[in-house]
């Protein structure tokens, strides 16, 4: 068995994706991941790999666009306005099926906003800000531990389906430091191999036949082919890639939602709860997209008071869980933002009042269909 090693959030990030193939670093120096580049400049050389610093974001997502279309195995990583500035790109590299690895050690937004930890990027990376039809599959790890194992597949997934494949981790991630075991490295195709593993790439074939790869299709029936083409495949990764994790849904009086790093404050909080009387259970989506809207069949309807997101955003996960949910109990939120992170104590207060609240609402509403039956009044006779 491999030796657990002490390694910060980052730099554990990159080297999980050189064992997992990647020998082609692009990206632009960005709090709070500017340690994956620096990591990179020094490591991928003595592996046989290339470090090139962009001089913009929109630049390192061309050369990944560039270097994935010549059939090699490239990584991106960059924070929340850094992606923003590469999702043009990324609807280019999902129009022509390059892939790419894209890592976001996300932080406070809109704008600038702050270098501390956040999850407001749940709509830019789910729903995406490039134009036109197409899909990202995005993990959201909940431990460095779990965030190597999840980069360390990425490469080959995005191999398969010829994708960008992203994964969503925040700044608490990236700057704190876990023991991992880091897996045993994967083989790298060199440029001898990469046309007979990868025959679309513009290398060439083993036949010396031309490769195009492009995202321009000029005619509209041809357009409307590629796009369907491109669904059939995302239909795929809908049915391979969704993950998810449940705990102690059966007999949950409450329900928490909620991935990256907030899963692990919700945990705890569950156990506070359960302490004083009110059992908790959790959802933790590890595939943002697809998202486990099935797991949410789950919850035992009969006991749970509420759903309960626990975001550092101003609640983007609830359209999804809303989804999952169906109306069948309420939907709430426990949230901070801006950089600031809640206490358990803080998120279990919360829940404590969500909790009597419903609690309440739902006794009101059992006693309105079902009144107590008044007991008859006789009246003796006096005598």
């Amino acid at each position: 068995m491999s030796e657990k090693v002490l390694m910060k959030g980052n730099e554990a990030f990159a080297e999980a994706v050189i064992r997992g193939g990647v020998r082609f670093y692009f990206g632009y120096p960005i709090t709070p991941q500017s340690e994956i580049p620096e990591f990179m400049s020094r490591e991928l050389p003595k592996r046989g790999g290339k470090f090139l610093q962009a001089e913009s974001e929109l630049g390192a997502i061309n050369m990944a666009y560039g270097c994935g279309a010549a059939g090699g195995n490239g990584f991106i990583s960059s924070s929340s306005p850094g992606i923003a500035l590469m999702q043009e790109g990324m609807s280019f590299l999902c129009g022509a099926e390059v892939p790419v690895t894209l890592l976001n050690v996300s932080r406070g937004g809109p704008g600038i906003g702050s270098i501390q930890p956040g999850q407001a990027d749940y709509n830019q990376v789910t729903r995406g800000g490039g134009n036109g039809d197409y899909r990202i599959p995005v993990f959201a790890p909940a431990s460095i531990q779990e965030a190597v194992d999840i980069l360390y597949e990425a490469p080959g997934i995005a191999d398969k389906y010829r994708n960008p494949v992203m994964v969503l981790a925040d700044g608490l991630m990236g700057q704190m430091m876990e023991p991992v075991v880091l897996p045993e490295p994967r083989h790298a195709f060199t440029s001898e191999e990469i046309p007979a593993a990868k025959p679309w790439a513009i290398s060439g074939s083993e036949k010396g036949e031309r490769s195009v790869v492009k995202s321009l299709r000029l005619q509209p029936e041809v357009l409307e082919a590629h796009v369907e083409h491109l669904y059939e495949k995302y239909a795929e990764m809908e049915k391979e890639l969704e993950r998810v994790e449940c705990e102690n849904l059966e007999g949950a009086e409450v329900v928490f939602v909620a991935f990256g790093t907030m899963a692990r404050l919700a945990r705890e909080a569950m156990e506070m709860l359960e302490a004083q009387g009110i059992k908790a259970g959790m959802i933790r989506p590890i595939s943002l997209w697809p998202y486990p809207y099935k797991a949410f069949d789950g919850i035992d309807f009969n006991t749970t008071k509420a759903v309960i997101s626990v975001e550092l955003s101003m609640g983007q996960m609830l359209q999804d869980i809303n989804l999952g949910v169906k109306g069948r109990v309420p939907v709430r939120l426990i949230h901070r933002v801006g950089g600031m992170l809640p206490t358990s104590l803080e998120v279990v207060e919360k829940t404590k009042k969500i909790y009597k609240r419903h609690a309440a609402r739902q006794h009101q509403l059992l006693s309105r269909l079902h009144p107590r039956r008044r007991t008859p009044h006789h009246h003796g006779d006096a005598g």
